[in-house]
């Protein structure tokens, strides 16, 4: 007999990039969960560390994901228990060859394209110095290269929502906040932008989020603006 519960409890933080992903993935597939907030602020950072995070991530981190005896962490590897969990609606592609450019483009999205984003974070004041703007033009050239995967379809690795375009999705909001914004450059990317912005499972997460960063006296990127509460 299956004694696991049929609810899980995602830890993570209100500005997390990676514990945001797993969350809108996990709204999409209509799965019942509870999120635990784990305490944030820009003077003390994740400290104290939430007891649960340590006992569980090495690495100290959100998003963690505890299922009944299971426990698991990174982002990634939540998207895979997610679609192993619910396997409908598919956020993976079904054509094996498809699903392996969308695996591609997720991980693109976190370890080739944020650590640009990582290194423009604390150069907001000097964003005309030579390192930003080798991390911007980096940042630009990525955007460059999505373009072109929306040139004949809706999202990134097809006609339907993927992973893939979630972790684009959030890693690129957080590009906005750190001054590599996507502009009229690429207007397929700001359309897929606004679509994904539009969904439902996009919104529930990212409107307390720009409300967070309101709340906290920090800039909302102007395409959130409209998530703001009065």
């Amino acid at each position: 007999m299956n004694s696991t519960p049929s609810r899980f409890t995602l830890y993570t933080g209100p500005l997390s990039m990676f514990g945001a992903k797993a969350q809108i993935a996990a709204l999409e597939k209509g799965l019942d969960f509870d999120v635990v907030p784990v305490h944030f602020d820009f003077t003390a950072g994740y400290s104290p560390k939430h007891p649960e995070v340590l006992r569980i991530n090495p690495k100290r981190q959100v998003p963690v994901l505890v299922h009944g005896d299971l426990e698991i962490f990174d982002s990634t590897q939540i998207f895979e228990y997610l679609e192993d969990l619910q396997p409908s609606p598919a956020l993976w592609p079904a054509d094996i060859r498809e699903r392996a450019r969308a695996r591609l483009l997720e991980h693109q999205s976190d370890e080739v394209y944020f650590p640009h984003i990582i290194r423009l974070m604390g150069l907001e004041d000097d964003l005309q110095g030579e390192a930003a703007q080798a991390a911007i033009a980096a940042a630009s050239d990525f955007y460059g290269r999505i373009e072109s995967q929306l040139q004949h379809r809706a999202f990134l690795a097809g006609d339907a929502l993927s992973f893939a375009d979630i972790a684009f999705y959030m890693a690129a909001l957080f590009g906005e906040r750190k001054g590599a914004p996507i502009n009229a450059t690429t207007p397929r990317l700001l359309a897929w932008r606004d679509r994904m912005t539009a969904r439902p499972a996009v919104r529930a997460v990212v409107g307390p989020m720009a409300n967070w960063l309101r709340d906290a006296g920090r800039p909302v990127p102007a395409f959130l603006g409209e998530l703001l509460f009065s």
